[in-house]
């Protein structure tokens, strides 16, 4: 009789994890495209102040629908999920570039620097998903908006605190876990029974 393999599920399960995180992060990617389009890298004029409310004001409607509260814009919570992950990348290439006071990018250079992050992000996910075994799975939806809220709250304060801290993770380590706890979220959207 052969032994099964240890680990084997949890293998399994962090590679579909990683197809899953690629798929989702892809979406994300495509309506930032969609949106430089449009507007072009206009978002390099805003201060890390300004991108922490946008993500605030995004995760504080997706808790608010999850709430019960009535719809009055014909958008859902999936689109906020996405909106956060872009603007958390916006975020660490904020904290990368500093602030411009006109666009000082192209379209490909704020393309080249949102991968670069989206990379960075997607190795941390893996590591803590390993360490977490899985855990985001067994997550309830709602909460990833609490902790989105909770490390939002975090940078406000380091914000505050003039980008400072005695020992905790700086406004860099929250950005990327908002971008992977809404990727989560995108997942659990579009994969039912995820």
């Amino acid at each position: 009789m052969q032994m099964p393999v240890r680990g084997y599920s949890n293998k399994t399960n962090a590679m579909k994890t990683e197809k899953q995180f690629d798929e989702a992060l892809n979406r994300c990617r495509n309506i930032f495209i969609k949106k430089m389009e449009d507007y072009g890298p206009s978002w390099r004029v805003m201060r890390s102040e300004s991108i922490t409310d946008q993500l605030f004001i995004k995760a504080k409607r997706i808790r608010t629908l999850q709430t019960g509260s009535t719809a009055m814009v014909n958008e859902g919570i999936l689109p906020e999920f996405i909106a956060i992950v872009n603007y958390g990348i916006m975020g660490l290439i904020q904290l990368d570039l500093g602030t411009a006071d006109h666009i000082d990018i192209s379209r490909q250079e704020a393309l080249e620097h949102y991968d670069r992050h989206a990379a960075e992000t997607r190795t941390l996910m893996i590591a803590k998903n390993h360490d977490y075994g899985e855990a985001w799975r067994d997550m309830r939806l709602n909460s990833y908006a609490d902790f989105i809220l909770t490390k939002i709250n975090r940078n406000k304060q380091i914000e505050e605190n003039c980008g400072q801290t005695l020992v905790s993770e700086g406004v860099d380590a929250n950005l990327m876990d908002i971008i992977n706890y809404a990727i989560f979220g995108v997942i659990k959207l579009t994969n039912p029974g995820c």
